[in-house]
């Protein structure tokens, strides 16, 4: 299994699987940016990788300060940690929360984080009907029985952001809230949606930040917490010492100033992730809206592939993609993909295609025969529906088998 550790990413992992080197995977299974890391990060190796004979600042002062001034906060309203996973660990073990209400399907270090602090979890169900968004009616029962609320804002894996209704009605609930944006930097208006400036006077709103993802630099461990003064002085008396290792808190302040490096890559998502949907949607599969660098999609019962079976057959041919069914809330057919350069994404979309094509004459030809199935007569007849319809990729319809079946081999097409 790919996520051995829990994680996506895992390339020795995936050597020892699926036979390949390490370094010739096209890697679908971790979200990071693309565009790779900014190009001060390599003037930062190369400049200072004599400079690690020195501590690092124990209080990341220079850091602390640069986001202070980017998002308008105190710096006695910031930690820097470790990365998101330290943080996340940290503000549970500070909060010691009885009972902890996770979305499901969401990032599974949550629970882990809340077990680890002795708690219990409330499950909060995302409907697949919704496209997975949270909504004021998924919260009622949280508000009595649980003491924090642990929320993704975007939500792994399903790419949604919370409504802005909805986290007022978070807020306003007078329950402990921890989000966590660490996609938030791929929005393009994050302003208008990140909790940071609330969580910095709020003494019941955290907000954690990844730097990992968005500037494509997850070897070095980076992240913050945005909380009141009062708390996040508790937070770092709990804190390693050290945490930021010196290599880290420059290649932080350098990226931070590459503002032309956040106007790329958002012009980059905002074509290649519709892009990317639609063609899978194309596929038949069933498609998520997502509203950052990840795709969740599923496939169509009637085709009788499991994701397991996928990754598999994918990682054999050097591409790896991401087991979703392992996230609570999701069955056995449900994958996620992160959304990359233009090249990397027609070859996902062309091996997903012919694999596809494959098992459907498979299907076509009995090789299935004897399952205890609906008939594949009425499967192929039921399911006339135009694949190039937009509303497909809203509404999660699923495959057209009729138009697959007129196509022929489809990896001509």
């Amino acid at each position: 299994m790919l996520e051995r550790y829990g994680h996506g990413g895992d390339l020795l992992t995936a050597s020892e699987a699926f036979g390949h080197p390490a370094d010739k995977f096209l890697d679908f299974s971790s979200n990071m940016n693309p565009l790779g890391p900014p190009s001060a990060v390599e003037q930062i190796m190369l400049t200072h990788w004599r400079d690690i004979v020195k501590y690092p600042d124990p209080d990341v002062r220079e850091l602390r300060s640069k986001l202070s001034h980017k998002y308008d906060i105190p710096a006695e309203s910031i930690l820097v940690g470790n990365g998101a996973a330290e943080l996340i660990d940290l503000v549970v073990k500070l909060l010691k929360p009885s009972v902890t209400g996770l979305c499901r399907p969401s990032f599974s270090e949550y629970e882990e984080a809340v077990h680890q602090a002795g708690g219990r979890i409330h499950s909060i169900p995302l409907q697949a009907e919704h496209s997975f968004i949270l909504r004021s009616e998924d919260l009622i029962s949280s508000y009595d029985s649980c003491d924090l609320l642990f929320l993704g804002h975007p939500n792994n894996p399903t790419g949604q952001l919370i409504p802005r209704q909805v986290i007022e009605e978070l807020v306003s609930s007078g329950k402990r809230v921890v989000l966590d944006e660490a996609f938030m930097d791929f929005i393009p208006d994050e302003r208008e949606h990140s909790m940071i400036k609330l969580a910095a006077v709020n003494k019941d709103v955290f907000v954690i930040r990844s730097m990992t993802k968005f500037y494509s630099v997850p070897g070095i461990r980076l992240g913050f917490i945005v909380a009141h003064p009062d708390w996040i002085r508790k937070l770092k008396a709990m804190q390693v010492q050290w945490s930021v290792n010196y290599l880290a808190q420059l290649i932080g302040c350098a990226v931070l100033d590459d503002a032309d490096y956040e106007r790329k890559s958002r012009e980059w998502l905002a074509v290649e992730a519709p892009w990317l949907a639609n063609e899978l949607t194309k596929l038949g599969l069933r498609v998520t809206n997502s509203d950052v660098n990840f795709l969740l999609f599923s496939f169509p019962e009637e085709l009788r592939l499991t994701v397991k079976e996928v990754q598999r057959e994918m990682g054999l041919k050097g591409i790896l993609i991401r087991d979703a069914s392992l996230f609570e809330g999701l069955h056995d057919r449900y994958c996620r993909v992160a959304v990359r350069l233009r090249a990397d994404n027609v070859q996902l979309v062309s091996e997903l295609r012919g694999m596809l094509s494959d098992h459907q004459n498979k299907l076509l030809s009995g090789h299935y025969a004897g399952q205890e199935d609906e008939p594949l007569e009425r499967v192929f007849h039921d399911r006339q529906v135009d694949s190039e319809q937009p509303e497909r990729l809203e509404n999660g319809t699923g495959l057209n088998i009729n138009d697959m079946s007129k196509r022929g081999n489809l990896r001509e097409s």
